[in-house]
């Protein structure tokens, strides 16, 4: 057939999987181009954190985590276990720290520091970190991307100019506690004075990861085609030799890779693979993730593996708003978490997929986080920063409960008066113990990392100093985590387990590596930059 375009490598889909698979093409001297649907590349890694977990990498060197392969392999099958098989994990291990020493020694842009004290999600485990293996982008100047700029997707966190990296809001998140809160709330302030005056652009989280993968790419000679949603593969004989996107075809002289994302935004793929109550307005994952990708694989004869599966995220939905994620404001004291019945069901501070998936396994989808006003006058809660009074039209359509008594917020939550003040009085006692004897929350080094650390449990305060609030919580997702079987070579494999030549895969596109689990803070990007970075490195070989 005639071809509009020819390249190497077609890679559809312009998230960090996409981004790496055709930076490390151009790096190996093959032609490549990423076609995306939407008008704005960077998929959800740009409205991510922007961590990996990649365990031996070389920005863990002379850091003073003691580490090695054998513990994170022990702590890999105690995670992850054998929903994966064994060969998939060690080739994580093997090929997670070569992407990134690959990055660091031919790009200029692709840079990491190491998020001291970020724990892994289960660091009690064998094999598990206090410390953490989390590396997270240094803060970026978006003006360096020159035109890229402007079709970056960009996240929509209410950071108020405030840039930061994880690591960094960990510390302003104790502003009003710790000296240390304070002077890193300076720092940033300060960060935040220069750019005003110099004009800079920072961007942290994934949009540096993106920024600094784009730009790098674009150095190589890599191109982003927005504006190109994908339509069929292209397939001669028994391989995929290109694919049709946005009215043209693309050769793909070595092969296709799939890093589209997966499914959150399709209504009727979640009502048929995913737990139920479930709605794509919860899912915090970049829009226009409709799986027609894994759709198109699977008419290929692709195999899917973990559809059920999201990388859970609890959230608040205010009507009309997009999804607040909630991560370190469950780890606070001075806060609860209960059902429908107004009783707590879980360690308000668990890894966030873990507290999602007791949602559904206790019936819980629909619950309440309860807080006192010396909570909030504390601690960033919601986007909101200490102090700082809640959106007025949160309380004004009620979506926000506010009350001068518990029993009178348990009224206006629908919930029994008597049993969240039983709830409540429960949890206190709990809290001037310093030991949570339903749900040991504070037990974990990671509960602790978001917990105030002037308190003996981080995590344990009593809820006690009215107003009260109440904020509507439910099952949200960062992303789904089914999609396509892959090899050890990001090969999508049929259902007899063989490849289906020319096709590959990597993200959300695929079953993840850490299949129902979520091993640490960057374990969704972690394989999927390793995934792109080995499915470009086997097409170079098979080019060859």
């Amino acid at each position: 057939m005639r071809w509009d375009h020819s390249f190497d490598v077609v890679v559809v889909g312009s998230g960090a999987a996409g981004l790496t698979a055709a930076l490390t093409a151009r790096l190996r001297g093959l032609t490549a181009v990423v076609i995306e649907k939407t008008d704005k590349y960077g998929g959800s890694s740009a409205l991510s954190g922007g961590a990996i977990w990649v365990p031996g990498n070389l920005y863990l060197d002379g850091t003073g985590l003691k580490d090695s392969k054998e513990e994170a392999s022990a702590y890999l099958k105690a995670t992850v276990g054998d929903r994966v098989p064994e060969k998939r994990r060690e080739a994580y291990l093997d090929k997670g720290p070569e992407m990134v020493r690959f990055l660091h020694e031919r790009t200029r842009h692709v840079r990491f520091e190491y998020a001291r004290g970020y724990p892994d999600y289960f660091p009690e485990l064998p094999g598990g970190k206090a410390m953490g293996r989390s590396v997270e982008p240094p803060v970026f100047d978006l003006r360096r991307l020159g035109a890229l700029r402007g079709i970056m997707r960009r996240s929509e966190l209410a950071t108020y100019g405030m840039v930061m990296k994880s690591s960094e809001f960990h510390e302003v998140n104790m502003m009003t506690r710790t000296t240390r809160g304070k002077l890193m709330a300076a720092k940033i302030g300060l960060r935040a004075v220069k750019g005003l005056l110099t004009g800079a652009r920072y961007a942290a989280l994934g949009e540096a990861l993106v920024g600094r993968l784009s730009l790098s790419l674009a150095e190589a000679g890599g191109k982003i085609w927005v504006n190109t949603p994908f339509e069929e593969f292209v397939v001669s004989g028994d391989r995929v030799a290109g694919v049709r996107a946005g009215g043209r075809t693309f050769e793909a002289r070595g092969g296709v890779v799939l890093a589209a994302g997966g499914f959150s935004h399709s209504q009727e793929l979640r009502e048929k693979y995913l737990p139920l109550p479930t709605d794509a307005r919860w899912s915090s994952a970049a829009p226009a993730q409709t799986g027609d990708t894994i759709a198109a694989a699977l008419a290929l004869g692709a195999e899917l593996d973990l559809m059920e599966r999201v990388w859970g995220m609890p959230a608040a939905v205010p009507p009309g708003e997009p999804p607040t994620f909630l991560v370190t404001d469950r780890g606070v004291p001075g806060m609860i978490v209960v059902d429908g019945r107004g009783e707590r069901f879980v360690n308000e501070a668990a890894p966030y997929h873990l507290f999602v998936d007791t949602m559904y396994a206790r019936d819980a989808v629909r619950s309440w986080m309860v807080i006192d006003q010396r909570t909030k006058n504390r601690h960033i809660m919601l986007g909101h920063f200490p102090g700082q009074a809640f959106k007025a039209a949160w309380l004004k359509n009620g979506f926000v409960k506010k009350a001068t008594t518990v029993e009178e917020l348990g009224a206006r939550m629908g919930l029994d008066p008597l049993k969240l003040r039983a709830t409540v009085d429960r949890f206190n006692g709990f809290a001037r113990s310093g030991s949570d004897a339903d749900f040991h929350r504070g037990d974990s080094a990671y509960d602790r990392y978001y917990g105030d650390p002037t308190l003996p449990n981080p995590n344990l305060l009593p809820i006690e100093k009215g107003p009260f609030y109440a904020i509507p919580l439910i099952p949200g997702d960062i992303g789904t985590k089914g999609g396509v079987v892959t090899d050890v070579d990001a090969r999508v494999l049929r259902g007899d387990g063989e490849p289906i030549t020319g096709l590959y895969a990597a993200g959300n596109v695929a079953a993840a590596v850490m299949g129902e689990t979520y091993p640490g803070p960057g374990a969704t990007l972690g394989p999927a930059m390793t995934s792109g970075y080995t499915a470009a490195l086997h097409i170079a070989a098979s080019l060859r």
